[in-house]
């Protein structure tokens, strides 16, 4: 565990307790698990989503038609 021995990890407890007092270091803890779970599931989400092929993107292009500024302006005289 990032080769902390038993006595270095009490004593950054004691000094967690110190600096926060006993009652706020369940709050900590618990707020930063769920930062931690919202990070991993917003990691794994963009992960699973597929990125947009090119051929993807040829079909949405042709699937459509699209207005240009000279199909507005020649709708507007007739």
């Amino acid at each position: 565990m990032l080769g902390l021995r038993p006595m270095e990890i009490a004593l950054i407890v004691f000094a967690l307790l110190l600096l926060f007092g006993a009652s706020r270091l369940p709050q900590l803890g618990s707020s930063l698990g769920s930062a931690i779970r919202n990070f991993k599931k917003g990691f794994s989400d963009s992960a699973e989503k597929p990125e947009d092929k090119p051929e993807d993107k040829k079909l949405a292009q042709t699937d459509a038609p699209t207005i240009t500024s000279n199909d507005k302006a020649a709708s507007k005289q007739g």
